[in-house]
């Protein structure tokens, strides 16, 4: 069942209702901050009442099943429940650059990327902002809204908000950041990141399964999983791709990610203050070879 069927069906409305009620003590995400949202009193992701978005456009630089040949319709929302120390977009996820906007012109914005060609509406760092996206879509499937909705995350999600998107979220873009509770704790400030993130992820994956394309490539349901290699193995990559193999599924698409470079307070640290070695992406992408997972994006080195 899709999005525009949900609202169809009046499905989506009710999610709507249900979600921001979530607000009104916070608990959207894991943190479950207990503020008062909808008072636009603010938790440890910053974000208030109102939607801030940094930027929209058609994007190019996803992987090839996201972007295709017209672009990701991408969505950069400010703020996160995250605060990774080496954040390339701290500056919007961490120092709040963005400009606040009503739910009609998140809706317009969502609709004046489909007229562009847009092969999806990619909702980047959306978790904060779930409520507000969902009562976005009731207007802009009013105004002919109906193309894919990928869901860019850094991985760190309720399943009780997830299970309230069933049905309206068609792609799953998540990342799957570390394995090693003390890693997540001294880089991202959550040391439940990975028991978290696989929660998540096998919701993610019971709503919208493997990824399927088109004739095209072009994705249209299903499940990405994104994983940036970190130097010293600062990421435990291999119970990751275990977890994947084992617990989700071995067609699981795996972008193994090359480019992390230090940024934000990475330099704080010493072992986040270069980049990867060759030798260490690709001892990776042995790992993935080894659990058999052949699908999805490798990068040149």
């Amino acid at each position: 069942m899709s999005y525009v069927e949900l609202y169809e069906r009046n499905i989506l409305k009710k999610r709507k209702e249900e979600l921001n009620k979530l607000l009104e003590k916070c608990h959207l995400c894991p943190r479950k901050c207990l503020v008062n949202r909808l008072q636009d009193e603010k938790g440890f992701c910053g974000a208030g009442k109102r939607v801030t978005v940094s930027s929209y456009n058609l994007h190019f630089g996803e992987e090839p099943p996201i972007s295709g040949y017209r672009g990701s319709g991408t969505i950069f929302f400010t703020h996160c429940s995250l605060r990774c120390c080496f954040c390339q977009n701290y500056p919007i996820s961490q120092l709040g650059n963005g400009q606040e906007v009503e739910i009609s012109e998140l809706a317009t914005m969502m609709v004046k990327l489909q007229k562009l060609g847009a092969h999806n509406i990619n909702f980047v760092t959306p978790t904060h902002f779930v409520p507000q996206i969902v009562e976005a879509l009731e207007l802009g499937v009013r105004e002919g809204l109906k193309i894919p909705l990928v869901y860019n995350s850094g991985g760190y999600e309720s399943v009780e908000t997830l299970e309230l998107l069933d049905g309206i979220v068609d792609i799953y873009m998540p990342d799957a950041k570390y394995s090693d509770p003390e890693s997540a704790r001294a880089y991202s400030r959550a040391a439940d990141y990975f028991e978290v993130n696989k929660k998540a992820l096998l919701e993610m994956h019971r709503q919208v399964g493997d990824l399927k394309m088109d004739s095209e490539g072009i994705a249209k349901r299903g499940l990405l999983i994104r994983h940036l290699v970190m130097p010293e193995d600062i990421a435990g990559s291999r119970s990751i791709l275990e977890f994947v193999a084992k617990n989700i599924s071995k067609d699981t698409y795996m972008s193994i990610m090359a480019q992390y470079h230090p940024a934000h307070l990475a330099f704080e640290f010493p072992e986040l203050s270069r980049r990867i070695s060759k030798k260490e992406y690709d001892a990776v992408l042995e790992m993935a070879d080894e659990l058999g997972l052949e699908r999805g994006w490798r990068q040149n080195f």
